[in-house]
C-alpha cells in the first residue's frame, strides 16, 4: 500500500477498473483536501438536520461505530450529540483529515484504519450501532465482499444492534439517467459531480472542483432492494429504508436510499 500516491491512476482503461481494493488509489491527498470542498459541512448540517442522531437515539444507542468516517463529519456531529464515538476508514490520507478535523473542533477522535472485510480483526468490543455513511458500501466490486463485510458489521453489533447504511440512488441512475439536487450530500458552491460512465456492473463518478483539478471515484451500482436482501440474508431481522431521510418516497426521487437494519429479533404482529 502506497500512501504517499500524487495522481489517480485507473490504468488505460478506466471502465475496466473493477476492483475493490482500488479504494486505496483512489483517495489520495489531493483528493482527500478538497473532499470538505464537496460536502460542506455547515451546508450539510443544515440539510440533513438530526436524523441520523434521532435514529441513534431512538434506538437507544450510546456506542457507535463509524465505519467510514471520511473526514469526519459524522463523527463529529455524533460526538457533539453526546454519544461515544470510534471511527474507522479504510484509508490513512481520510483518517488524518478526520483527525485534524476533529482536533479544530475541539475534540480528538479515536481513529482505527480498518477494511471492513476484516473489521473484527482491528476493531475489538462491541457496539450499539454502526453507521456506513457515504456511498461507501459501493466501493465493493462483488458480492463476497459485500456479504463478508455486512457479517462483519453484524458481529460487531450488540444483540440489539443496529447497523444505518447509505447509497446512491443507482436504480434511477441505471433505469432513469442521472439526475441530482446536490440537495443532501455535496453542498459545496462550484463542484461538479456526476457518473461519466454507467453500466451494471461500474459507475464512475466524475468529481471537478473551481480550481480546475479532476478526480474520479469508480464504484459499483448497488440496487435498493439487492442491499435489503444482502442485509435479511446476513442476519439483519428488520430493514427500513429512507428516500433522502424521509419514509415516504417515489423510488425514482431520491437521490439517496438510508437503510437502517435491525439485529434484533422483531416478532411479526399478530
Amino acid at each position: 500500500m502506497n500512501t504517499a500516491v500524487q495522481e489517480q491512476s485507473f490504468g488505460s482503461k478506466p471502465e475496466e477498473c473493477r476492483d475493490t481494493d482500488h479504494y486505496l488509489e483512489e483517495y489520495i491527498g489531493g483528493f482527500v483536501n478538497k473532499w470538505d470542498d464537496l460536502i460542506d459541512w455547515d451546508s450539510r448540517a443544515a440539510s440533513e438536520g438530526d436524523f441520523f442522531i434521532q435514529k441513534l437515539k431512538e434506538h437507544g444507542a450510546k456506542r457507535v461505530l463509524d465505519v467510514a468516517c471520511g473526514t469526519g463529519f459524522h463523527s463529529v456531529r455524533l460526538m457533539e450529540a453526546g454519544f461515544d464515538l470510534v471511527s474507522a476508514d479504510g484509508s490513512p490520507e481520510m483518517l488524518s483529515k478526520a483527525f485534524s478535523n476533529g482536533r479544530k473542533r475541539g475534540h480528538i477522535l479515536r481513529t482505527i484504519q480498518s477494511d471492513w472485510r476484516w473489521l473484527n480483526r482491528d476493531v475489538h468490543g462491541r457496539y450499539d450501532a454502526i453507521i456506513c455513511l457515504g456511498n461507501s458500501f459501493t466501493h465493493l466490486f462483488n458480492e463476497h465482499d459485500r456479504r463478508k463485510t455486512l457479517a462483519e458489521f453484524y458481529s460487531a453489533l450488540t444483540h440489539d444492534g443496529l447497523l444505518i447504511l447509505d447509497q446512491r440512488n443507482y436504480d434511477a441512475i441505471l433505469d432513469l439517467g442521472y439526475s441530482s439536487k446536490h440537495t443532501y450530500y455535496y453542498c459545496g458552491d462550484d463542484v461538479s459531480v456526476y457518473p461519466e460512465y454507467v453500466d451494471h456492473g461500474l459507475a464512475r463518478f466524475r468529481y471537478a472542483f473551481p480550481d480546475q483539478s479532476v478526480f474520479h471515484l469508480n464504484m459499483y451500482p448497488l440496487r435498493k432492494n439487492y442491499v435489503r436482501r444482502l442485509m435479511r440474508e446476513v442476519g439483519f431481522q428488520k430493514v427500513e429504508t429512507y428516500g433522502d431521510f424521509k419514509e415516504t418516497y417515489r423510488d425514482a426521487e431520491p437521490d439517496f436510499f438510508i437503510h437502517c437494519a435491525q439485529k434484533s429479533y422483531v416478532e411479526a404482529n399478530s
